[in-house]
């Protein structure tokens, strides 16, 4: 009888693998249609595989340092291409993004390590399983597939989505590439080299990226004190803060340029939808900087955020004002930030995050002012050239 059962199991086994292959030759067919219509049908067909309800494809946005639901089937009306998901490491879809693995959840409330989104919770979502859509080897989104009930997904349906999510990313790059006489032309062009170069740089950027963010993920693992998570998750952010400053370059004549407005934009969403109860007001002038002095200013952010997550407000949260102003002085931009917390009192100057603030601040020849009462809240100003 046992043998008998085994062989039924292995039958059924097989049964699922040849619809998996039969699927993904399926999905490889629709590559002749345009991209959105591709994604459309695409969904339907993992759905098929998977024997689910609920998938969707998601795909990073640098300007807004969020996953976009580009693509999907079981969802309410409108979701699509309009829904948003973080990319911190709490976020199963961008865990999958940041660290280029595959995640998996059995079941949200046997866990403590992933927060179930807002939009997850309103479809009664419970169970989940996402790989990353790679693109060269860089995390360009994320394919998932949801459950309403416990689920405990296998080996073989993270294999089947790996697969299906290499189809997606052949299907991306593909629809990207110009035609051939277009490629020429571009090729001679110094402009376009520029941009190829870069954008593989990007690539190569993001890949170590990835790779570090991972590794961080494997020590949580290792150390369950609060405090030991505070300082990995701290360590991750301003990882994520460089990450995002590769994300908004642009070539030009002299150097690797970011665009600043939308670096401060993207850094400051990527750190909202990290904790609850906090918002933020941001205003920029289009202003450009060279990576190199972007960078500094960007962390600059990171840290007085986080300051003001950490000291200045409670469980009710609060609002940080970010302002980013050009043409101060000679040459000079100024960034306010400014939280409606309960103020610092006596700050510990040596502490490593002030501390790194002035050093950074110092770096890109900029000062940097600290302002705080318990009836104005905390304002960080840091003014500095936009030459260096």
């Amino acid at each position: 009888m046992d043998d008998r059962l085994k062989e039924m199991s292995h039958g059924s086994e097989l049964d699922k693998l040849r619809r998996h292959m039969r699927i993904l030759v399926d999905i490889g067919r629709l590559e002749n249609v345009d991209l959105d219509r591709f994604l459309d049908r695409a969904v339907v067909q993992i759905a098929r595989a998977v024997e689910i309800d609920h998938v969707k494809i998601l795909r990073y946005r640098p300007e807004a340092a969020d996953l976009l639901l580009v693509a999907g089937i079981g969802w309410k009306e409108g979701a699509p291409r309009t829904a948003t998901f973080p990319v911190d490491l709490r976020s199963p879809p961008g865990r999958a993004f940041q660290t280029a693995e595959p995640v998996s959840i059995k079941d949200f409330s046997e866990q403590a390590e992933y927060c179930r989104s807002d939009f997850l919770k309103q479809h009664g979502i419970v169970s989940l399983s996402n790989v990353p859509v790679l693109i060269g080897g860089a995390a360009w989104g994320v394919l998932e597939v949801d459950s309403t009930t416990p689920r405990d997904f296998t080996e073989d349906t993270t294999d089947f989505l790996t697969a299906a999510a290499a189809l997606i990313g052949t299907v991306l790059r593909q629809s990207g590439r110009p035609d051939e006489q277009a490629r020429l032309m571009a090729a001679v062009a110094e402009s376009q080299k520029r941009e190829i170069l870069l954008r593989e740089m990007q690539h190569r950027v993001k890949n170590n990226f990835q790779l570090v963010l991972s590794s961080i993920s494997i020590q949580k693992h290792r150390y369950e004190g609060a405090e030991a998570h505070r300082a990995l998750n701290h360590v991750a952010s301003r990882i994520n803060a460089i990450s995002l400053a590769h994300d908004q370059l642009a070539p030009r004549q002299e150097g690797q340029i970011v665009r600043l407005s939308h670096y401060i934009r993207a850094l400051c969403s990527a750190i909202r939808q990290q904790v609850e109860q906090v918002e933020f007001d941001v205003e920029s002038d289009e202003l450009e900087l060279n990576i190199d002095r972007a960078l500094p200013v960007g962390l600059i952010l990171n840290e007085t955020a986080m300051n003001s997550i950490k000291h200045a407000f409670g469980t009710e949260g609060g609002r940080i004002r970010v302002r980013l102003v050009g043409g101060i002085g000679y040459g000079e931009a100024r960034l306010t930030m400014s939280d409606n917390g309960r103020g610092m009192h006596n700050p510990n100057n040596s502490g490593s995050g002030l501390r790194l603030i002035a050093s950074l601040a110092k770096q890109i020849g900029g000062t940097i002012d600290h302002e705080s009462s318990h009836e104005r809240g905390t304002t960080t100003t840091l003014t500095f050239p936009l030459l260096g």
